[in-house]
């Protein structure tokens, strides 16, 4: 395995190097140098028309519906002209998009990123205060949004326009429409669309998304993605499939043959989406490089174990990317041995580290393919690290290298480099860091500094370059790859009456990693059971934010010297160990 690793940095050097395929070079970017490739497209648009090229292939499967590439290409033109002729959507103008995984979500975002709008990806589990939050926050000209998001704004469409004029275009949704409404339907005609998109003028640093994190304040952090930082995610996933490949050849490691189809040709390449489109993992590492490989991407109504194995071996899956517990469910499945899978010649994702015992039963259940993960944040439009095949095998442990559009350092709390071989918080610098948090200046300077984002995660890198996440700096709970911030939960339940003290924490969980636990402590003279508290607490969170373990104290909570709760000695209290 030390003969790979090495082999793996020749590989790696190989393709980096002055003139090759993956070479870089350092640009000034708002003051900061910065790595980026030479060959990088200069926007989102850019990637999309080199797509259109794919024809008659298919591009989107929704259980039972498929698109190909050219008929995507109709409805994205037919939308792109309604947006600009219609609502008057022109280059640095939002169009948010609430929905479900549904092929109007896939359009949608090629159509607004390709007249140079910005996407506002709305996340689907918000209620309607806090889709409020999300709009009032961005402002968007136009919102696209399916019939359970409708029916959340709704009551609230009339405030939200008051502030800032706002078009509702719906998507399958049958009820009565409200004034200034439009159902998808009735004005996206592809046999009508323009032959081509609207010239507009895209300049890489423009936002391409705006994606919005939990916010450590209560309120969440609408992320401004840049059409230079999500090229370069692409390039990045592509740059580690890569060199993954050519360090094994190095190896002498002979991949099985490249299965072809009927005509002989090389079979397309066929990706499952089971996570939400609403975030970098399946919206920037799935559909993007799904999409310039002129591959399909398979998408469900919801996330359903034995569903997904049907049409693993219906279309064929080369590639599924979810968070660890769906791997894991997909593996434990009474119909894994039933279902033909096969094609999976990866099987991995984020959002949540694989467990080392999950890495070896993907390795030795997939007859031709090979565990994977990778570590990221919104804040870099996705992949910090990839780890795959052999590699991650030997090392299960490890997120993998850091991509070769980033800068990375370790640092200490005061932004001290560490010592080799030390933990610190993992900082990292280049083309996929974020422009900024939409209207939070003092948030954007506190997390991003001199160029360097401050990932709150800790970690070690050892000798060969891969990284290992160690411990979190920020209180958060990673459930099932959804980012819960501790004090926003804190803050609902703090709203509520006779709440004296609430402190909210990460429970272990064997199926999600973590899920949501709170201890509180109530006023003298107050009474309230756990449903009172969940059933309040839904009319204000989104379901995978309400805490799932709940502990009613006598006692108050244990404090530090400064007043503040010490979690960890309440969870070793609660939980024992």
């Amino acid at each position: 395995m030390l003969a790979m690793i090495e082999e793996y940095k020749e590989a790696w050097d190989e393709l980096t190097a002055p003139g090759a395929q993956f070479a870089t070079t350092t640009i000034e970017v708002r003051g900061v140098p910065i790595k980026v490739f030479e060959s990088a497209l200069p926007s989102m648009r850019s990637v999309w028309e080199m797509a259109r090229g794919y024809g008659d292939r298919h591009y989107v499967v929704y259980e039972d519906e498929r698109y190909t590439f050219a008929e995507a290409d109709a409805i994205i033109r037919a939308l792109a002209a309604r947006l600009v002729d219609v609502h008057g959507v022109q280059p640095g103008d939002r169009v948010a998009l609430a929905m479900r995984n549904y092929p109007e979500w896939v359009f949608g975002y090629w159509a607004v990123v390709s007249i140079g709008a910005a996407v506002v990806g709305m996340n689907a589990w918000w209620t309607t205060e806090e889709m409020q939050y999300g709009l009032s926050d961005s402002k968007p000209k136009v919102l696209i949004a399916d019939g359970e998001r409708v029916e959340r704004v709704l009551p609230v469409l009339d405030a939200l326009r008051a502030d800032s004029p706002m078009a509702l275009m719906t998507v399958r949704y049958d009820g009565d429409l409200p004034d200034g409404a439009e159902r998808w339907e009735d004005v996206i005609d592809p046999a009508a669309a323009p032959a081509e998109l609207p010239d507009v003028a895209i300049d890489p640093d423009d936002d391409a998304c705006i994606f919005y994190t939990s916010g450590t304040t209560g309120f969440p952090k609408g992320a401004q993605l840049t059409h230079r930082g999500s090229v370069h995610n692409l390039l990045n996933i592509v740059f580690m499939t890569t060199v993954a490949g050519l360090a094994s050849a190095k190896a002498g490691v002979v991949p099985p043959p490249a299965p072809t189809d009927a005509s002989g040709q090389p079979k397309q390449a066929v990706f499952m989406a089971p996570t939400p489109l609403f975030h970098v993992t399946a919206n920037n590492c799935l559909l993007h490089p799904a999409t310039i490989a002129g591959g399909r991407i398979v998408f469900t109504y919801k996330w359903d174990a034995g569903r997904a194995l049907e049409l693993i071996e219906r279309e064929g899956v080369t590639n599924f990317s979810g968070v660890p517990t769906m791997s894991r469910e997909l593996l434990m499945h009474p119909d894994w041995e039933k279902r033909d899978t096969s094609t999976l010649a990866g099987m991995g994702g984020g959002g949540a580290p694989l467990q080392p015992d999950l890495v070896d039963k993907i390795d030795k259940s997939l007859a031709g393919g090979a565990p994977s993960t990778g570590y990221g944040l919104t804040e870099t439009h996705g992949i910090v690290t990839a780890n795959s095949g052999s590699l991650y095998v030997a090392k299960p442990s490890s997120c993998g290298r850091v991509v070769p559009t980033l800068e990375a350092k370790l640092v200490d709390e005061n932004d001290n480099e560490v010592p080799p071989g030390q933990p610190g918080e993992l900082c990292v610098r280049g083309a996929i860091v974020i422009k900024g948090y939409l209207n939070r200046p003092e948030a954007t300077a506190d997390s991003i500094r001199d160029g360097w984002f401050h990932t709150g995660d800790v970690a070690t890198i050892d000798e060969d370059g891969f990284v290992f996440i160690v411990d979190r700096i920020k209180d958060m709970v990673l459930r099932g790859g959804e980012n819960v911030y501790c004090s926003e939960v804190e803050a609902a339940i703090y709203e509520l009456d006779g709440v004296a003290e609430a402190a909210v924490f990460g429970v272990p969980d064997d199926r999600l990693g973590e899920i949501v636990g709170a201890a509180i402590v109530l006023s003298p003279g107050a009474t309230m059971t756990e449903d009172e508290l969940l059933s309040r607490l839904g009319q204000h969170l989104a379901k995978f934010k309400i805490p799932e373990r709940v502990w009613f104290l006598n006692e108050s909570l244990p404090r530090n010297a400064n007043g503040k709760f010490v979690k960890r000695d309440l969870k070793e209290s609660l939980l024992g160990g």
